[in-house]
């Protein structure tokens, strides 16, 4: 079993961009999702569950796109 792992990786838009339509494609046509976050490749299986979270706080807004299985 892998360590617990908790990171935060910034991609330049076009990377960003083509990472979410990837992922968009994936759902559309049901299969599962493929990719490399800092080295480590992750398989996401078509059951996962999808959210989306708005935090507020200290000046700042963030919003993010939630991906989450079971192993």
């Amino acid at each position: 079993m892998k360590s617990d792992r908790d990171l935060e990786k910034t991609y330049p838009l076009d990377e960003f961009i083509a990472k979410i339509r990837r992922l968009a494609d994936c759902l559309e046509t049901g299969e599962p999702f493929e990719i490399q976050i800092a080295g480590e490749r992750l398989y996401v299986p078509v059951r996962a569950t999808y959210s989306i979270e708005h935090e507020r706080g200290d000046g700042s807004q963030e919003i993010e796109f939630q991906i989450k299985w079971d192993l």
